[in-house]
């Protein structure tokens, strides 16, 4: 594991809009003195950097580097290797590298941290605001069996949902399936089961949408080319990526005629199953691996027509969102968040709907212009620059 860093601002961020990419493409913080050395008022932790967790805490930290100046903030971060590991014991470790001297009144952290296990390892924290986001919850993660799921990963979060004196959720459907999966979640606990902690939790809880930054790539799109389907997720498990090589393995067996980008980030290693879809997929395949430029992903959201999920677990959808705003057609599952954001016109019933419009898109691409054209999406909604101050305003 690495060492946690204390960060400080090392140059002046460029503002929202065009100038996003250069924001994200930079590595916004570089190592400098301890944190220690000064009494910081703000201490933002994230034990998984990484993905839409390290988008977050970024942003995050700019917009409050604006509001009271970086002398005042601490972050204090874990690289994005081995989530299991992190959500088990990050807190120890987290809490030896915390500053002991400080001036902290508002700590901000993912849920991936047990606070429960901070606290009472830095009681020196106790009095400090805390607030804890969830990008995710794990009560209604998808296992095949219910013996299968983890309890210590949900039991983790309630706890951590006790401590926090904020709890902030991604959207109204990450909110209401973890508060309303409490009771149900301590069914296999047999005996003692807590009592009232669903009403406990909520009045403290509040709905702030991921903050997205939005850009768009430098390519228009070709609506009298080959259909180009863009699949913008992580390889794992809970993305149900298998589901999605099922459906473009039909539509070769059909002879449609598509190309596929596959370009999400992953964490673990490469699987067998990711090497045997990329050769038997190969004659299909424009893009396959994570893009790590900004720009080059843009571009290449850019010139796609279409954006598919297939997720079991998903709880905002960044990745969906960007392709949105490049005018990629998204397809949803009509399940998780997506009725919650998307319209019926992006929202498929199963995957045998998806290969159906997925085939029909392949024969003629340019109805997929005139769909694109009559989505009602509100994109301010779910804006940066729009929702940053509300961000901003848990620190008061």
């Amino acid at each position: 594991m690495e060492s946690a860093i204390k960060w400080t601002s090392n140059e002046t961020v460029l503002g929202f809009g065009k100038d996003a990419i250069a924001f994200l493409d930079t590595k916004l913080f570089s190592k400098k003195s301890p944190c220690d050395k000064k009494m910081y008022e703000i201490l933002i932790i994230e034990p998984f950097y990484g993905g839409s967790h390290k988008v977050l805490i970024d942003m995050l930290y700019k917009a409050l580097e604006d509001e009271y100046s970086d002398s005042k903030i601490c972050m204090v971060t874990m690289t994005a290797k081995k989530w299991h590991w992190r959500a088990r014991t990050s807190a120890l470790y987290l809490s030896q590298v915390i500053p002991k001297q400080h001036a902290f009144r508002v700590m901000f952290s993912s849920s991936v941290l047990n606070l429960g296990d901070l606290i009472a390892l830095r009681n020196d924290l106790a009095d400090v605001k805390k607030i804890v986001y969830f990008h995710e919850n794990q009560l209604v993660y998808p296992v095949r069996e219910k013996k299968d799921r983890d309890f210590q990963y949900g039991y983790n979060e309630i706890v951590t949902s006790m401590v926090a004196d904020t709890v902030v959720f991604n959207s109204e459907f990450n909110r209401e399936t973890f508060l309303k999966s409490i009771k149900a979640f301590f069914k296999v606990q047999p005996d003692f089961r807590p009592k009232g902690l669903e009403g406990e939790i909520r009045q403290k809880t509040r709905v702030l949408y991921f903050p997205v930054m939005y850009d768009v790539g430098s390519h228009s799109k070709d609506y009298e080319s080959t259909l180009h389907i863009v699949w913008p997720h992580r390889w794992e498990h809970d993305k149900a990526p298998e589901d999605f090589m099922k459906v473009l393995r039909k539509l070769s067996e059909a002879h449609c005629d598509f190309t596929v980008s596959m370009v999400g980030e992953q964490f673990t290693d490469v699987s067998k199953a990711f090497k045997e879809a990329e050769t038997s997929l190969f004659p299909h395949i424009r893009h396959w691996g994570f893009l790590p430029s900004r720009r080059e992903y843009l571009d290449l959201l850019s010139r796609a027509h279409v954006a598919v999920s297939t997720a079991k677990h998903e709880f905002f959808g960044v990745a969906m969102m960007e392709a949105a705003f490049n005018k990629c057609l998204p397809l949803c599952p009509k399940r998780l968040v997506y009725p919650e954001i998307y319209p019926n016109e992006c929202l498929y019933n199963d995957s045998e709907d998806l290969f159906t419009r997925l085939a029909a898109f392949s024969r003629n691409v340019s109805a997929i212009k005139e769909v694109v054209a009559d989505v009602k999406l509100d994109f301010s909604k779910y804006s940066a620059v729009n929702l940053l101050p509300h961000y901003v305003s848990l620190f008061k």
